[in-house]
């Protein structure tokens, strides 16, 4: 081959690189694009008030996200998550009251330690994962199935519930000053006077737990594995049903924490909190680049994810986009961050 069709050859391969390289990565690139848009229509989107509502808002879709991702590096899904983040909140709001409010749930229980609470909303959370985890590996039923059931469970178990003690299907609220302190307080220095809540601290340490246990601890090279190849997985000595169930319950944990921030965030607690909760997490999961092929995913992804998903859905709203219109473009990203990651698959395979 001569020297000048080398050159040709090289700089075909360059281009090539260079195309797939923004085919792959177009999504975040248009988003990329609009936010700098939006930013121009209107300056407030980069205001000192926003980037902290943008924070704020990213730390508190991120647990969930992280959890259905678990779910998704095994080639599944959750369509319960955010139900269980509902019944969660639900349930840590009800502990959390006021005492001697009129509107008490549960008046003879009084309020409880907060840590006790965290620990029961992960504890529900982790055996609603182990329920959907449970049904994946030990009868094979597609994840898909399985949390759609599971979905309409826990939507009666909370419809249920907010009936329940003195409630009488109410809003749950008049939140204990102890917990909306400790969620929406602040011991982090100030953005241009506006004040960060103390769970991004908490999303920013759950981060890092997750982050270990996916990188650094056999369980998370199990996951990979069997997301990767189940039968491969299997003959090299994975337990498939153990790290299923371990799988899914660390999702449910992760929805059970999401579900205890939530309860103070949002102040008012009723049977639609956590509504379509799962819809951001499996969007900002496929933006981020976790593959529904299996065996892919990186936290630092998941990340780019929620943090791109509260970039658009928060200037949509400041440049005076309808509000509905959400919804199509939710399910227009998860479609094609689904389309693009399968494009990425047929070229590997």
């Amino acid at each position: 081959m001569s020297k000048e069709s080398k050159e040709l050859a090289a700089q075909t391969w360059d281009a090539k690189r260079v195309l797939s390289l923004v085919i792959n990565n177009a999504l975040i690139i248009i988003m990329t694009i609009a936010a700098i848009v939006i930013a121009v229509v209107n300056n407030n989107f980069v205001s000192a008030s926003s980037i902290v509502n943008i924070i704020s808002q990213t730390a508190a879709y991120l647990p969930a996200a992280l959890g259905i991702a678990g779910c998704i590096v095994l080639t599944g899904t959750d369509l319960s998550a955010g139900r269980a983040v509902g019944l969660t909140a639900c349930i840590s709001a009800s502990l959390l009251q006021t005492v001697g409010a009129s509107s008490k749930m549960w008046p003879n229980i009084g309020t409880l330690p907060i840590p006790v609470v965290i620990l029961v909303a992960m504890g529900i959370g982790a055996v609603i994962g182990a329920f959907n985890g449970f049904f994946v590996g030990k009868f094979k039923l597609h994840p898909f199935i399985v949390t759609l059931g599971t979905q309409l469970i826990l939507y009666t178990i909370l419809l249920l519930y907010v009936n329940m003690g003195n409630n009488g299907g109410m809003a749950i609220s008049n939140l204990d000053e102890s917990y909306n302190s400790f969620v929406k307080g602040s011991i982090l220095p100030k953005i241009g006077g506006q004040t960060i809540p103390n769970y991004v601290i908490f999303a920013i340490l759950l981060t890092a737990i997750i982050w270990f246990i996916w990188n650094k601890t056999t369980f998370g090279k199990n996951m990979f594995a069997l997301g990767s190849n189940e039968e491969a997985a299997r003959v090299s000595g994975v337990n498939v049903l153990a790290t299923t169930i371990l799988v899914f319950s660390l999702a449910g944990a992760m929805y059970g924490f999401t579900g205890f921030i939530e309860g103070s965030r949002i102040g008012s607690n009723t049977a639609n909190t956590g509504l379509n909760y799962e819809l951001d997490a499996i969007a900002a999961c496929v933006i981020g680049g976790v593959s529904f092929v299996g065996g892919i995913g990186k936290i630092s992804g998941i990340i780019i994810g929620v943090l791109m998903l509260r970039l658009i859905f928060i200037g949509l709203t400041m440049a005076g986009i309808n509000q509905n219109l959400q919804y199509l473009i939710k399910g227009g990203i998860i479609l094609f961050a689904c389309a693009l990651d399968m494009r990425k698959y047929l070229v590997k395979k």
